[in-house]
Protein backbone atom coordinates (compact mmCIF):
# COMPACT_ATOMS: atom_id res chain seq x y z
CA UNK A 1 0.00 0.00 0.00
CA UNK A 2 1.18 3.45 -0.69
CA UNK A 3 -0.24 5.81 1.60
CA UNK A 4 -2.23 5.82 4.92
CA UNK A 5 -4.32 8.73 5.60
CA UNK A 6 -5.01 9.23 9.12
CA UNK A 7 -7.40 11.21 10.83
CA UNK A 8 -7.60 11.81 14.05
CA UNK A 9 -11.59 12.96 14.97
CA UNK A 10 -13.46 15.16 17.71
CA UNK A 11 -16.56 16.52 17.34
CA UNK A 12 -16.46 17.50 13.84
CA UNK A 13 -18.83 14.89 12.02
CA UNK A 14 -20.18 16.60 9.08
CA UNK A 15 -16.41 18.15 8.17
CA UNK A 16 -15.00 14.21 8.79
CA UNK A 17 -17.60 13.34 6.36
CA UNK A 18 -16.47 15.95 3.77
CA UNK A 19 -12.54 15.00 4.15
CA UNK A 20 -13.50 11.74 3.46
CA UNK A 21 -15.12 12.20 0.39
CA UNK A 22 -12.71 14.85 -1.21
CA UNK A 23 -10.04 11.97 -0.56
CA UNK A 24 -12.53 9.39 -1.96
CA UNK A 25 -13.09 11.94 -5.27
CA UNK A 26 -9.20 12.92 -5.99
CA UNK A 27 -7.20 9.81 -4.77
CA UNK A 28 -7.72 8.17 -8.07
CA UNK A 29 -5.56 5.11 -8.89
CA UNK A 30 -3.71 5.63 -5.46
CA UNK A 31 -3.43 2.46 -3.96
CA UNK A 32 -4.32 3.96 -0.35
CA UNK A 33 -6.65 3.48 3.50
CA UNK A 34 -8.48 5.91 5.34
CA UNK A 35 -7.72 5.22 9.18
CA UNK A 36 -9.93 7.82 11.26
CA UNK A 37 -9.44 7.97 15.49
CA UNK A 38 -12.31 9.41 17.13
CA UNK A 39 -10.85 11.26 20.37
CA UNK A 40 -14.15 9.74 22.32
CA UNK A 41 -16.04 12.29 21.10
CA UNK A 42 -19.27 13.39 23.67
CA UNK A 43 -21.59 13.39 20.89
CA UNK A 44 -21.77 9.90 19.28
CA UNK A 45 -23.80 11.20 16.06
CA UNK A 46 -19.68 10.38 14.09
CA UNK A 47 -20.69 6.73 14.49
CA UNK A 48 -23.25 6.99 11.58
CA UNK A 49 -20.25 7.54 9.61
CA UNK A 50 -19.23 3.65 10.07
CA UNK A 51 -22.08 2.58 7.83
CA UNK A 52 -21.58 4.83 5.01
CA UNK A 53 -18.05 4.77 4.39
CA UNK A 54 -17.24 0.94 4.94
CA UNK A 55 -13.78 1.15 3.91
CA UNK A 56 -12.58 3.26 5.94
CA UNK A 57 -11.17 1.75 9.33
CA UNK A 58 -12.82 3.76 12.04
CA UNK A 59 -10.70 3.26 15.26
CA UNK A 60 -12.48 4.99 18.64
CA UNK A 61 -10.45 5.61 21.46
CA UNK A 62 -12.16 5.22 25.07
CA UNK A 63 -11.07 8.55 26.23
CA UNK A 64 -9.61 11.87 24.82
CA UNK A 65 -5.66 11.39 24.32
CA UNK A 66 -5.18 14.32 22.67
CA UNK A 67 -3.63 14.94 19.21
CA UNK A 68 0.34 13.18 19.31
CA UNK A 69 -1.05 9.92 20.92
CA UNK A 70 -4.37 9.54 18.56
CA UNK A 71 -1.98 9.72 15.53
CA UNK A 72 0.45 7.27 16.87
CA UNK A 73 -2.74 5.03 17.11
CA UNK A 74 -3.61 5.37 13.75
CA UNK A 75 -0.04 5.06 12.54
CA UNK A 76 0.50 1.91 14.40
CA UNK A 77 -2.59 0.39 12.66
CA UNK A 78 -1.52 2.20 9.12
CA UNK A 79 -0.20 -0.40 6.06
CA UNK A 80 0.65 2.61 3.62
CA UNK A 81 4.55 3.27 2.98
CA UNK A 82 3.55 6.62 3.90
CA UNK A 83 1.53 7.95 6.41
CA UNK A 84 -0.40 11.19 5.56
CA UNK A 85 -1.16 13.10 9.02
CA UNK A 86 -4.82 15.19 7.72
CA UNK A 87 -7.05 16.97 10.14
CA UNK A 88 -10.58 16.26 10.02
CA UNK A 89 -11.90 19.97 9.08
CA UNK A 90 -10.07 19.92 5.93
CA UNK A 91 -10.34 18.83 2.15
CA UNK A 92 -8.66 17.95 -0.65
CA UNK A 93 -8.85 20.19 -3.61
CA UNK A 94 -7.72 17.99 -6.77
CA UNK A 95 -6.29 15.03 -8.39
CA UNK A 96 -2.59 16.20 -7.51
CA UNK A 97 -1.32 13.84 -5.25
CA UNK A 98 0.18 11.17 -7.33
CA UNK A 99 2.54 14.09 -7.87
CA UNK A 100 3.75 14.58 -4.73
CA UNK A 101 4.19 11.18 -4.08
CA UNK A 102 6.58 10.83 -6.82
CA UNK A 103 7.84 14.04 -5.57
CA UNK A 104 8.51 12.40 -2.36
CA UNK A 105 9.75 9.11 -3.99
CA UNK A 106 12.36 10.81 -5.83
CA UNK A 107 13.75 12.79 -3.20
CA UNK A 108 17.35 11.47 -0.78
CA UNK A 109 16.60 11.52 2.68
CA UNK A 110 12.82 12.38 2.29
CA UNK A 111 11.38 12.73 6.12
CA UNK A 112 8.07 15.28 5.85
CA UNK A 113 5.89 17.45 3.69
CA UNK A 114 3.23 19.92 4.03
CA UNK A 115 0.83 21.42 1.20
CA UNK A 116 -0.25 25.13 0.61
CA UNK A 117 -3.49 25.71 3.03
CA UNK A 118 -6.04 28.23 2.84
CA UNK A 119 -9.29 28.68 4.79
CA UNK A 120 -12.80 29.02 3.65
CA UNK A 121 -12.21 32.50 2.50
CA UNK A 122 -9.43 31.74 0.15
CA UNK A 123 -6.71 33.52 2.39
CA UNK A 124 -3.43 31.45 2.70
CA UNK A 125 -2.45 30.21 6.15
CA UNK A 126 1.16 31.33 7.28
CA UNK A 127 1.49 27.97 9.21
CA UNK A 128 1.93 25.76 5.81
CA UNK A 129 5.67 26.90 6.43
CA UNK A 130 7.35 27.83 9.52
CA UNK A 131 11.01 27.99 11.16
CA UNK A 132 12.01 26.18 14.31
CA UNK A 133 11.17 28.37 16.90
CA UNK A 134 14.04 30.32 18.13
CA UNK A 135 14.78 33.86 20.40
CA UNK A 136 13.74 36.13 17.54
CA UNK A 137 11.21 34.39 15.68
CA UNK A 138 9.55 33.45 18.93
CA UNK A 139 9.05 36.79 19.71
CA UNK A 140 8.11 37.53 16.52
CA UNK A 141 5.14 35.14 16.99
CA UNK A 142 4.63 35.95 20.75
CA UNK A 143 4.11 39.63 20.12
CA UNK A 144 5.08 41.62 17.04
CA UNK A 145 6.20 40.69 13.05
CA UNK A 146 9.79 42.46 12.84
CA UNK A 147 9.79 41.83 9.18
CA UNK A 148 7.75 40.50 6.12
CA UNK A 149 10.49 39.72 3.70
CA UNK A 150 13.11 38.02 5.76
CA UNK A 151 13.28 33.90 7.11
CA UNK A 152 11.14 34.32 10.00
CA UNK A 153 9.09 31.78 12.22
CA UNK A 154 6.42 31.97 9.35
CA UNK A 155 9.09 31.78 6.73
CA UNK A 156 8.31 35.12 4.37
CA UNK A 157 11.55 34.10 2.70
CA UNK A 158 9.83 31.14 0.80
CA UNK A 159 7.14 31.61 -2.13
CA UNK A 160 3.50 31.06 -1.05
CA UNK A 161 3.27 28.50 -3.91
CA UNK A 162 7.01 27.25 -4.54
CA UNK A 163 8.02 24.19 -3.42
CA UNK A 164 11.35 24.79 -0.65
CA UNK A 165 13.08 22.48 1.69
CA UNK A 166 11.55 24.20 5.35
CA UNK A 167 12.19 23.14 9.10
CA UNK A 168 8.82 23.14 9.89
CA UNK A 169 5.06 22.49 7.94
CA UNK A 170 1.61 21.80 10.08
CA UNK A 171 -0.25 19.03 11.50
CA UNK A 172 -2.92 19.68 9.76
CA UNK A 173 -1.63 18.36 6.69
CA UNK A 174 1.86 16.18 6.83
CA UNK A 175 3.03 13.52 4.54
CA UNK A 176 6.19 11.13 6.31
CA UNK A 177 7.31 8.52 5.40
CA UNK A 178 6.34 5.69 7.83
CA UNK A 179 9.69 4.29 8.35
CA UNK A 180 11.25 7.46 9.32
CA UNK A 181 8.18 8.15 11.55
CA UNK A 182 8.61 4.78 13.51
CA UNK A 183 12.38 6.12 13.34
CA UNK A 184 11.88 9.00 15.18
CA UNK A 185 9.59 7.46 17.51
CA UNK A 186 6.29 9.46 16.10
CA UNK A 187 4.58 11.95 17.98
CA UNK A 188 6.29 13.41 21.21
CA UNK A 189 2.43 12.08 23.52
CA UNK A 190 3.93 14.78 25.92
CA UNK A 191 2.04 17.60 23.87
CA UNK A 192 -1.25 16.94 24.30
CA UNK A 193 -2.66 19.54 21.38
CA UNK A 194 -0.40 22.09 19.74
CA UNK A 195 3.40 21.97 19.14
CA UNK A 196 3.65 18.66 18.57
CA UNK A 197 4.13 19.05 14.80
CA UNK A 198 7.44 21.64 15.68
CA UNK A 199 8.77 18.76 17.52
CA UNK A 200 8.34 16.56 14.97
CA UNK A 201 9.18 18.38 12.43
CA UNK A 202 12.07 18.91 14.44
CA UNK A 203 12.64 15.22 15.47
CA UNK A 204 12.74 14.61 11.28
CA UNK A 205 15.20 16.98 11.00
CA UNK A 206 17.64 16.17 13.55
CA UNK A 207 17.75 12.53 12.27
CA UNK A 208 19.60 13.86 8.78
CA UNK A 209 16.17 13.55 6.81
CA UNK A 210 14.85 16.60 4.63
CA UNK A 211 11.47 18.47 5.65
CA UNK A 212 9.46 20.19 2.10
CA UNK A 213 6.81 22.50 1.64
CA UNK A 214 5.08 21.87 -0.98
CA UNK A 215 2.85 25.38 -2.63
CA UNK A 216 1.79 24.40 -5.78
CA UNK A 217 -1.11 22.47 -4.38
CA UNK A 218 -4.07 23.68 -2.25
CA UNK A 219 -5.67 21.83 0.94
CA UNK A 220 -8.66 23.81 2.34
CA UNK A 221 -8.39 24.11 6.16
CA UNK A 222 -11.07 25.12 7.75
CA UNK A 223 -9.25 25.82 11.02
CA UNK A 224 -10.26 25.68 14.35
CA UNK A 225 -13.96 24.14 14.28
CA UNK A 226 -13.51 22.06 17.55
CA UNK A 227 -11.47 24.35 19.59
CA UNK A 228 -13.09 26.20 21.76
CA UNK A 229 -10.76 29.38 22.54
CA UNK A 230 -11.24 29.26 26.29
CA UNK A 231 -8.58 28.76 29.32
CA UNK A 232 -8.24 24.92 28.79
CA UNK A 233 -7.13 26.02 24.89
CA UNK A 234 -4.74 28.65 26.66
CA UNK A 235 -2.87 26.00 29.00
CA UNK A 236 -2.96 23.30 26.46
CA UNK A 237 -1.10 26.44 23.70
CA UNK A 238 1.69 27.75 25.97
CA UNK A 239 1.80 24.62 27.58
CA UNK A 240 3.21 22.72 25.03
CA UNK A 241 5.67 25.64 23.66
CA UNK A 242 7.19 25.36 27.04
CA UNK A 243 7.10 21.96 26.34
CA UNK A 244 9.49 22.42 23.34
CA UNK A 245 11.75 24.91 25.20
CA UNK A 246 12.13 22.68 28.11
CA UNK A 247 13.08 20.16 25.66
CA UNK A 248 15.31 22.11 23.31
CA UNK A 249 16.75 24.94 25.06
CA UNK A 250 17.12 24.33 28.74
CA UNK A 251 20.35 22.79 28.41
CA UNK A 252 21.47 23.68 25.16
CA UNK A 253 20.82 27.36 25.38
CA UNK A 254 20.83 28.46 28.94
CA UNK A 255 20.55 32.49 27.75
CA UNK A 256 18.02 32.17 25.28
CA UNK A 257 16.06 29.41 27.29
CA UNK A 258 15.41 32.37 29.70
CA UNK A 259 14.54 34.83 27.70
CA UNK A 260 12.22 32.78 25.59
CA UNK A 261 10.67 31.52 29.23
CA UNK A 262 10.23 35.10 30.42
CA UNK A 263 8.38 35.88 27.21
CA UNK A 264 5.93 32.91 27.17
CA UNK A 265 4.69 33.43 30.49
CA UNK A 266 4.25 37.11 30.04
CA UNK A 267 2.26 36.73 27.02
CA UNK A 268 0.22 33.92 28.20
CA UNK A 269 -0.64 35.92 31.20
CA UNK A 270 -1.51 38.80 28.72
CA UNK A 271 -3.78 36.33 27.11
CA UNK A 272 -5.44 34.71 30.14
CA UNK A 273 -6.40 38.59 31.14
CA UNK A 274 -8.48 38.86 27.73
CA UNK A 275 -10.19 35.66 27.97
CA UNK A 276 -11.19 36.98 31.64
CA UNK A 277 -12.42 40.43 30.87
Amino acid sequence: MKVSVVIVHYQVKNLLKSCILSIQKYFPGIDYEIIVVDNNSPDSEWKNLIDKFPDVNFIALGKNFGFSKANNVGVQAAKGEYVYILNPDTEVEGNYFQEILDFADHQPKFGALGLRMHNKQGVFLPESKRSVPALINSFEKLFTKLSNNSKTYYRNDVDEFGVAEVEVMTGANLLIKKSVYEEVGGFDERYFMYGEDIDLCYTILRAGYKNFYYGKYSILHYKGESTVKDKIYLNRFFGAMDIFINKYYKKQKPFQFILMKIGLKFKHFIEARKIKN
